[in-house]
């Protein structure tokens, strides 16, 4: 695909250069009618022809990329072994349910709006050296991804299934989800993960934190839901626990991130293992189609207008105006 535009490209150039050049002869012959008795436009105007053929490349290239673009489908295989890890561990009680979250005035659920947030990490992972597994836990802690490629499933998994189903209902076990975690990770490479914790904190008591074992490098605690107005759920009033949280990260070692309303700040999220530099800090093939469209289509349709208005130099471009206004009257006369 990055072929197929790179050569469309570099054919386009070619041949706006040699409709360029064939027009630069044809105005050479206007270009004292044109331009005044220089027969030169202003400055910036001999640029015209470079910014035109520059823009239709970059347009073209970008219009490819984004024409056979699939979201799903990579052109990089997994590498059978991989050196980063994202472990999630994520709340699925029925508090999570709740619809208090999100910035909009019509709020999501608190496991919808907390998919969301972690879909900001998701997309900056390298799946070409990263794993992700995923941990639920209720009144006990399940394993429901372990070791998978496909970000796709992770999104689908957060994305508000009634995950709670599958438990005995009870008091919210968050000990037992990070116990899991860690059983997990035991044998991965020292630093090599990223533990994202999602839950609303809606505990019984604050959990027993187990201790983190060293293939955790980073541990961020996501807290969903109004942390300030309780909701009703099976006889008692839910909030987010922001406390109880905050105490979470403390044990882990990590960051808190009060997330109701708010997306991981990007200075945080570039910080952490699982992230490829490449990946977090360097625009993705889409985004440089996008810009390239978008900039190469600005500039082949605003040199026109540009030229018109200010192609001209300012001196005779002030005297044809006068002759044209000084024509009536000398006709008259």
């Amino acid at each position: 695909m990055v072929n197929i535009a790179l050569l469309a490209a570099l054919s386009t150039a070619l041949i706006a250069s040699l409709a360029e050049w064939r027009h630069a002869r044809r105005v050479a012959r206007v270009a004292r009618l044109a331009f005044g008795p220089g027969g030169a436009p202003a400055w910036w105007a001999r640029a015209a022809p470079l910014v035109r053929v520059i823009g239709l490349s970059a347009a073209v290239w970008g219009a490819i990329i984004l024409a056979h673009w699939d979201p799903v489908e990579t052109d990089v295989k997994p590498s059978p072994r991989a050196s980063r890890q994202l472990l999630v561990v994520l709340d699925v009680s029925p508090s999570m349910n709740l619809k208090d979250a999100g910035p909009e005035v019509e709020k999501v659920s608190r496991g919808v709006w907390g998919g969301r947030v972690l879909q900001g990490v998701l997309d900056r992972l390298d799946m070409k050296d990263t794993r992700i597994s995923l941990v639920a836990f209720y009144t006990k802690a399940l394993p429901v991804l372990q070791d998978t490629t496909d970000k796709n499933v992770v999104s689908m998994v957060t994305g508000g299934l009634p995950l709670y189903v599958a438990y005995d209902a009870g008091e919210t076990d968050m000990a037992s989800g990070l116990e899991q975690a860690f059983e997990l990770s035991k044998g991965w490479a020292r630093g090599s993960t990223t533990l994202v914790v999602i839950s609303d904190g809606d505990l019984k008591a604050a959990p027993r934190v187990p201790r983190k074992p060293p293939s955790i490098a980073d541990v961020i605690v996501i807290g969903v839901g109004d942390p300030s107005k309780a909701t009703l759920i099976s006889g008692h009033t839910s909030k987010q626990d922001e406390w109880t949280l905050k105490q979470v990260a403390a044990s882990l070692g990590g960051y808190y991130h009060q997330g109701n309303t708010r997306h991981l700040p990007t200075e945080v999220v570039e910080k952490l293992a699982s992230i490829s530099p490449r990946v977090g800090s360097l625009v993705g093939l889409r985004e440089a189609a996008l810009a390239a469209l978008g900039s190469g289509g600005a500039l082949v349709g605003l040199i026109g207008p540009m030229l018109a208005w200010f192609g001209v130099k300012r001196d005779w471009k002030r005297a044809r105006a006068g002759s044209f206004r000084a024509a009536p009257a000398g006709g008259a006369a």
